[in-house]
């Protein structure tokens, strides 16, 4: 036997709070809504039993579309030397090529602009980089084992550097930045009428 139940529902989304569908059971139809949906892991609360229709799977459920890639972190210390070392091999080709004009183009000037590459290749300090990240795996090493503060586990060898450019630290112990909003829902009030 065939039944013609069907539900007509909005497609797959992101959107947790929101779901809207119409439930047609022969003649009746019956309108679906947030409150009508039971998500992954839910348990059930009472004894006794649901019944229930899977609308999306796999990739179009809800909580698979929720899923971002996470972000690379980088401190800003390797940013800015980044930043330095483009900007220096930027000018090492600049100055190469100055060279070779100097010299002039002839022969095989593109292998004699290599060559300048290399011999100028020294003023980008590779080393420098080196020591700082053994410095920071070293400062990484020292926080976890601080005997003042028990527990602490470095998870990353960029806290040092992000540690010294602390500007603000909010501290939330009211409620005031997650909004505890309180509805007003009824007063009791008492009077003492007396006349004089």
């Amino acid at each position: 036997m065939i039944s013609d139940d069907y539900i007509i529902a909005n497609p797959p989304n992101d959107q947790i709070y929101e779901f809207t569908g119409v439930f047609h059971s022969g003649s009746t139809m019956e309108s679906l809504g947030l409150e009508n949906t039971i998500w992954a892991n839910t348990v059930l609360a009472s004894s006794g039993w649901i019944l229930g229709l899977v609308l999306h799977t796999g990739k179009e459920t809800r909580m698979a579309m929720n899923v971002h890639e996470p972000r690379m972190k980088i401190g800003q210390v390797d940013l800015e030397i980044n930043r330095l070392s483009k900007i220096l091999f930027c000018m090492m080709s600049i100055i190469a090529f100055f060279i070779i004009c100097l010299d002039g183009f002839y022969g095989q000037w593109y292998f004699k602009f290599f060559r300048m590459i290399l011999l100028l290749s020294s003023i980008i300090p590779i080393s420098m980089r080196i020591n700082l990240d053994f410095a920071k795996i070293y400062y990484s090493y020292r926080i976890s084992s601080d005997p003042h503060i028990e527990g602490c586990i470095a998870r990353t060898t960029t806290i040092p550097e992000e540690l010294g450019r602390i500007q603000y630290l909010l501290s939330d112990k009211t409620g005031t930045l997650t909004q505890n909003d309180m509805v007003f829902k009824k007063v009791a009030m008492e009077f003492d009428m007396f006349e004089e």
